[in-house]
């Protein structure tokens, strides 16, 4: 990965934030901002799988794994082949995935897991003692190798997202960190394991060294802190160029959909990435029962025309990006333990903007006129999205 050149190359690409805006962006993360670090963006599995399976391949004393969804399918069993290598060459092994999101997977997959050596966890099983506790899942997605090499992004692991012999892929964002970052991500893991009643793992020691001159905050939301929702709300109200947002299940909260109308009002080109087709379709037309509003005041709204939309990213001037498990919706925003990274870095977050327009040319834009001019049907549609999950939008935050 590219290493810092100099002092002047780290002042040429680190984008001048005023210490307001920083004060900010701290206070809402509840984190720091870490220097030091090398990012590279991964677009889709194809590209992602790769460079995951190659951080695990490298790993000498501990792979820490956690994840929404991990199959039990062709993907899966490619994952855990690689886990089980380096979990036999003498490698600390830590599996984390949650009950929910991989419930179809068998449990013949994990107790090969566990045989082979790996420590295996289920986030959040049904619980007599805790049954609210299922309210809440474990939504993340990081793969964290060594404490000095990370990957972080909106992929499990599944066939939908590599499309081996069941279409293209889903389209989703992913990025790898290499730096002090990594640390804090492998600490942000450790949480979680101790959540899902995993014993706490000696702590790696090694000091780790800068790899590049890329400055990241962890995001690290457990329910009800909502940091990523805060986020999105300062880069918002902050933004001065443009505001370019990809949201797989864009359910905003109607105080973020007056955030974003306001910035569009103030002549920010705001721009809004939402799926044409989902694999939640109820949540989908209820969003789109509130796309007025934001059309009216400005915002741009484009609706994806691929198989599937799953990623989740903002990307701020060009200057500024997040990335990372959050979706646009209170059932993530306050709902779910997730985790995001928020970079300052001109280079990662042009790359994430020139990957946004690049997708427009596979999506189609949603006019006001077009908007005005859709079938009763559809409207029926948004309507009965938005009136069946109107109990549980509220309960998560979701006022209206």
């Amino acid at each position: 990965m590219r290493r810092d050149d100099g002092a002047g190359a780290r002042h040429r690409r680190r984008p001048r934030l005023g210490s307001l805006f920083q004060r900010g962006l701290r206070r809402a993360a509840e984190s720091r901002l870490v220097h030091g670090n090398a990012a590279r963006l991964l677009i889709d599995g194809p590209r992602a799988y790769p460079a995951m399976l190659e951080l695990i391949a490298a790993a000498e004393r501990c792979i820490h794994f956690e994840n929404y969804i991990f199959r039990g399918d062709d993907v899966g069993r490619r994952f855990a082949d690689a886990l089980i290598e380096r979990a036999r060459a003498g490698v600390e092994v830590r599996v984390l995935y949650d009950w929910f999101g991989s419930i179809r997977t068998p449990r013949s997959f994990w107790n090969r897991l566990r045989d082979a050596g790996c420590e295996v966890l289920a986030f959040g099983p049904p619980s007599l003692r805790r049954p609210h506790a299922v309210l809440f899942r474990d939504h993340r997605k990081l793969l964290v190798a060594d404490g000095r090499t990370a990957v972080i992004g909106g992929l499990c692991i599944g066939g939908e997202w590599l499309g081996d012999g069941i279409g293209p892929c889903w389209r989703d964002t992913a990025v790898l960190l290499e730096g002090p970052v990594a640390r804090e991500l492998d600490r942000a893991f450790i949480r979680m394991w101790r959540r899902a009643g995993g014993r706490t793992p000696t702590p790696i020691d090694t000091p780790t060294g800068d790899a590049g001159d890329v400055a990241v905050r962890v995001v690290d939301g457990p329910p009800a802190h909502a940091r990523a929702y805060r986020l999105y709300q300062i880069l918002a109200a902050m933004a001065g160029r443009s505001l370019y947002v990809t949201g797989a299940y864009p359910l905003a909260p109607v105080s973020l959909r007056r955030a974003l109308a306001a910035a569009a009002r103030a002549g920010v080109d705001v721009r809004l990435l939402v799926p044409g087709r989902s694999d939640v379709p109820l949540l989908n037309q209820a969003a789109r029962a509130h796309f007025g509003a934001l059309l009216r005041a400005g915002v741009r709204i484009y609706e994806w025309t691929g198989p599937m939309l799953h990623a989740k990213t903002v990307v701020a001037d060009g200057a500024l990006a997040l990335i990372g498990s959050s979706n646009l919706n209170p059932f993530s925003f306050t709902g779910n333990y997730e985790l995001d990274v928020e970079i300052q870095d001109a280079a990662l977050a042009g790359a994430l903007e020139r990957q946004f327009l690049k997708d427009l040319a596979s999506a189609r834009e949603i006019t006001e006129e077009a908007w005005r001019a859709r079938p009763a049907s559809q409207r029926w549609r948004e309507r009965l999205g938005a009136l069946v999950l109107w109990v549980p939008y509220r309960l998560y935050g979701g006022r209206d």
